[in-house]
């Protein structure tokens, strides 16, 4: 019921804060417009990230290594006091955990250490860039399309269920891609203002950008620099000053992303070796049972954006082929955008739905633009005109009906999971510190994010166990959701 009583009136509140924005709209009160649906996006992504316990895909590791990053920035832990032989290679159990990049980690730990330890603390940056990712889209969409269009884009990012789950820690991959698709947005946001503005300082924030995304989920965010490159063969630059500014920006994005390689590799050799060679099978190996056919994100594009969102892009790829055979250029960085991350997690052997998440804004801009195209020309076209006013309909529908799916604003869920409370309670019952080892928890990386304790989900043998206690550690055994001691 708890959640009923938080998603209902969250529904009601921003079903009159969208309406208004339309209203907005109409009256062309684009700020106010914008102000609106930035607000009403806030508070799905806070209504998602209220959940009081941590998701088990990914969200919990990533939230205990953040926790543990409080302690040593430069040194990624999973296990922080590994007492049982570990397996490096194993990032769900190891020691020392290089399996993701360390920005979106570190901001998580940051947020943690000024907030405390809570399920809320390493979300808050998600909901905070998430949120403003919204703005972004409907700056860059200004680019694009007219500013009535750009809020139409912005709304449907502002709904949007995919990226509202991984804000909220719901869905696997969760906030590592959320960092991801915010600082590549973040790039092709600096790069439509250099064309306003070509000036050095704006190739440095685009270089950064592509750094910390390259530092959130490695090299696919070099993709910036090519949507940069089409956006400013627009521009009457010279050769010198084009290559001139993008050495600027490749530089850039090297000096923020290399120096962590580098030591990383130096100071965790083998677990850095480790990773960087299963990051490359990925792309020949379908890698934790994520092995998927060819056309898994091709078919998982209608429930992302709705069933006819294969309406928009071959229509603009159609559009867009017969302009660029006759040399123009134009709008074709918002195709690459698209394409690009299809085709190249496409090919890949594993595939998750969150790995094309980085164009979600060019598909929300996309949309928008053949929302306008339709309504222009549904006079001209052959078929009836109801067919048309449908379609239009639907482009607005169905990803409202998929973000009512995915936040799940209606369900009855537990929000408050026994499981969890019964975790915080027993730490306050037997204060669990660093000298403390657990067993048979069925859930132990979230016991030892709420607790100090270290935590394992079997039971070792006897001799094991008394080493563990000669050592001067005290056990505890987790049965029937409590904690009883093991003694001498």
């Amino acid at each position: 019921m708890e959640n009923l009583l938080l998603g209902i009136p969250t529904t009601i509140f921003c079903s009159i804060g969208f309406y208004l924005a339309w209203k907005a709209t109409i009256a062309e009160k684009f700020q106010l417009a914008i102000v609106l649906i930035v607000i009403c996006g806030l508070f799905l992504r806070i209504y998602t990230a209220t959940d009081f316990f941590l998701h088990e895909w990914d969200e919990r590791y990533h939230a205990l290594v953040a926790k543990n990053l409080i302690l040593h920035p430069f040194k990624p832990t999973l296990y922080e006091h590994p007492i049982l032989p570990y397996d490096y290679r194993d990032w769900s159990s190891n020691h020392i955990w290089l399996h993701k990049q360390p920005v979106s980690l570190w901001i998580m730990a940051f947020s943690l250490k000024i907030f405390g330890i809570n399920e809320f603390a390493p979300r808050l940056p998600s909901v905070l860039l998430s949120t403003l990712a919204i703005w972004l889209t409907y700056k860059i969409a200004c680019h694009f399309v007219d500013k009535k269009m750009a809020l139409f884009a912005a709304f449907l990012h502002s709904i949007h269920g995919l990226t509202i789950e991984l804000t909220g820690g719901r869905t696997a991959t969760d906030h590592i891609d959320l960092f991801f698709l915010f600082f590549i947005e973040l790039g092709v946001f600096f790069s439509i203002s250099f064309l306003k503005n070509p000036k050095w300082y704006l190739s440095l924030l685009i270089g950064i950008s592509i750094g910390l995304g390259v530092l959130t989920k490695w090299l696919p965010a070099l993709i910036v620099i090519l949507i940069w490159g089409l956006l400013v063969m627009q521009q009457r630059l010279s050769w010198p000053e084009i290559i001139a500014h993008s050495f600027i920006i490749l530089g850039t994005a090297i000096i923020i992303f290399l120096p962590w390689q580098i030591y990383i590799f130096h100071a965790f050799p083998a677990e850095a070796q480790w990773e960087h060679a299963y990051n490359v099978r990925h792309l020949f190996e379908g890698l934790e049972q994520h092995g998927k056919p060819w056309y898994y994100h091709f078919n998982k594009m209608r429930i992302i954006f709705g069933e006819l969102i294969y309406l928009p892009l071959l229509w603009f790829t159609y559009k867009k082929g017969q302009q660029l055979f006759k040399g123009n250029f134009n709008g074709l960085s918002l195709l690459i955008w698209i394409w690009v991350p299809l085709l190249f997690f496409s090919l890949a052997a594993t595939k998750m739905q969150a790995y094309t998440i980085i164009s979600a804004p060019a598909f929300f801009i996309l949309t928008a633009l053949f929302f306008r195209f339709l309504h222009i020309y549904k006079e001209k076209f052959c078929f009836p005109k109801y067919i048309s006013n449908l379609v239009l309909a639907l482009l607005i529908l169905l990803p409202i009906r998929y973000s009512i799916e995915r936040v799940k604003p209606f369900h009855v869920r537990e929000r408050r999971p026994e499981w969890a409370e019964n975790i915080k309670m027993s730490d306050k019952q037997f204060l669990l510190d660093s000298k403390t080892v657990v067993f048979n928890v069925r859930k132990p990386i979230e016991f030892m994010f709420y607790t100090e304790a270290t935590a394992y989900p079997f039971m070792p043998a006897k001799q094991t166990l008394d080493s563990l206690l000669q050592s001067g550690y005290k056990l505890f055994r987790y049965e029937n959701e409590g904690l009883e001691e093991i003694g001498d």
